[in-house]
C-alpha cells in the first residue's frame, strides 16, 4: 500500500477526521451559512497561497455561485467542516456568499401548501 492508499478505504471513504481538516474549530457564530447560501470565488490575479486541499478544492469549485449543501456534496466532506472552510475563505476575502431572501409575504398560504399536499398523496 503506498502512502495516498492508507488514507483511503473504499468502503469508509477518507481516513482523515473533520476535526483534523478543522484543527477542531466549529462554524463561527456570526457566519450565517445555511444549507442554501451561496458562495462564490472572487476572481485572482494568482492562486491564493497557504491553502489546504480542501480550501482549494472550495475555491475551484465556486468559481460559479454553489450552495454551501453541494460545496459538502462535491468536495465530499461534512456540512460542519464546509461551514468551518467557507468562514476561513470568507476571513481571507477569497469569496463572497449570498443567502436567498426569504420574504413572508411570498411564502405560499396553507390552502396552496395543502392543495400541493393533497396532489402528491393521490399519485
Amino acid at each position: 500500500m503506498s502512502g495516498d492508499e492508507s488514507w483511503y478505504d473504499e468502503a469508509a471513504g477518507p481516513l482523515v477526521r473533520p476535526y483534523t481538516i478543522t484543527s477542531g474549530r466549529t462554524p463561527a457564530d456570526n457566519a450565517r451559512l445555511d444549507l442554501s447560501t451561496q458562495v462564490m470565488t472572487l476572481r485572482s490575479e494568482q492562486e491564493p497561497a497557504g491553502l489546504g486541499p480542501e480550501h482549494q478544492a472550495i475555491v475551484q469549485l465556486c468559481r460559479h455561485p454553489v450552495s454551501v449543501a453541494e460545496i459538502a456534496v462535491y468536495v465530499k466532506i461534512p456540512l460542519g467542516v464546509v461551514r468551518v472552510l467557507v468562514g476561513d475563505l470568507i476571513e481571507r476575502g477569497l469569496v463572497i456568499t449570498r443567502s436567498p431572501a426569504h420574504h413572508p409575504a411570498q411564502s405560499p398560504d396553507l390552502e396552496t401548501l395543502q392543495a400541493v399536499l393533497d396532489g402528491l398523496i393521490k399519485y
